[in-house]
This record gives C-alpha cells, sequence and structure tokens, in this order.
C-alpha cells in the first residue's frame, strides 16, 4: 500500500507536467503557425519605439532605487497593517479584555505609523526625495532607415483611414 502523502504529490507533479506541456505545445503552435517575414525594420532592436542609441550599460539615476526602496517600505507597512486589522476588529476579544486590548493595540500602531512617518520626514529633510532633471543631450545619431520610408507609411495608413471613414 502506498503512502497517501505521496499520493497526493503525484497529483501535484501532474499538474506541473501538465502545465509544462501546455505551455510547450502553445509555443510550438504558434511557432509554426506564425507568419515568417523579416526585413530589416523588424530585425533593429526595439526601444520603446526609438531607435537604440549609444552603449547599453548607460547611466541610470540612482533616484530610482530610492524612490523604489521607499515603495516597498510602505507597502510592507500595509502588510503589517492588515493583521493588526483584522485582529483588532474582533469584538469579542476587545470585550473579553475590558478594553485593555484595544488601547494596546491602538497605542502600539500609533508607535508604528509614528516611526514610518519619522523616517518619511528624515528622507523629506535630508532631500531624498526631491529630483533634480539632468540636461538632455542632443544625439547625433543617423538612423540608416531613411525618412522617406516612413513618409510613405504614414501616408499609406492615412489613406487608409480615410477611406474607412468615408
Amino acid at each position: 500500500m502506498q503512502n497517501p502523502e505521496i499520493q497526493e504529490f503525484g497529483i501535484i507533479l501532474l499538474f506541473i507536467i501538465g502545465g509544462v506541456a501546455f505551455v510547450s505545445v502553445t509555443f510550438l503552435i504558434s511557432y509554426l503557425l506564425r507568419p515568417k517575414r523579416p526585413n530589416p525594420e523588424k530585425l533593429t532592436t526595439y526601444e520603446c519605439g526609438e531607435d537604440a542609441v549609444g552603449n547599453v550599460w548607460g547611466h541610470f539615476n540612482i533616484r530610482f532605487y530610492l524612490v523604489a526602496l521607499l515603495f516597498v517600505l510602505f507597502e510592507v507597512e500595509i502588510l503589517f497593517l492588515f493583521p493588526w486589522a483584522t485582529v483588532f476588529g474582533q469584538k469579542e476579544l476587545i470585550e473579553g479584555t475590558q478594553g485593555q486590548w484595544g488601547w494596546f493595540a491602538l497605542i502600539e500602531v500609533i508607535i508604528f505609523v509614528g516611526i514610518l512617518v519619522l523616517g518619511l520626514a528624515y528622507a523629506w529633510a535630508k532631500g531624498y526625495l526631491d529630483w533634480v532633471r539632468p540636461a538632455q543631450k542632443k544625439s547625433d545619431y543617423v538612423s540608416k532607415i531613411p525618412a522617406s520610408a516612413y513618409d510613405r507609411v504614414n501616408q499609406q495608413m492615412y489613406n487608409k483611414r480615410e477611406s474607412v471613414q468615408r
């Protein structure tokens, strides 16, 4: 007789294998059915609609990391406040302790939020939240694709839109 826990893991393994197979088959079908018409424009590096210019290892403003860390800090605050709110909202628990538990929980959360506000005030006072815009540099990059190619594409698109609207 097999161990029931092992049978449960076998079911989980079947679901994992089924999920991997489903994704693999989906990718294979899309690879076989999709059109394959490469051209120089499609083979260029795509960077938010702009031609890729310069080195990949460009300078990244360190303030992005600071803002991300502050965001994570206040998101973690929500994770700590949610269990507090669920326990604090239990009427039987508060009535069973003659209100002492309620006052303790309220003072505890005020101290917790106060520490977070002090941290935010410190970051604000130190100027960590001030955002200085860097000077923009003019690029001298010349695209290999002539501007007339874009003009033709735009003209075709506008002609199609005008014919559809009429």
